[in-house]
């Protein structure tokens, strides 16, 4: 669930954060010319499409 462009998924939006639910996409992080896993931290090449220490997908 991305950022809502209304009042009433907005506050649907906080109500989900307010208990711990991802409302935003998550995607790799960037560390000097390397892809950084949001998860656990691994660094990977930039043609990476999921983490090969952890599992984490973005596509999913």
């Amino acid at each position: 669930m991305a950022s809502a462009p209304d009042a009433d998924e907005a506050l649907f939006d906080q109500f989900l954060d307010d208990r711990g639910h991802g409302v935003s996409d998550e995607d790799w992080e960037t560390s000097y010319n390397k892809k950084q896993c949001p998860d656990c931290g691994a660094l990977h090449d930039e043609s990476a499409v999921d983490c090969s220490v952890c599992g984490w997908d973005p596509r999913v």
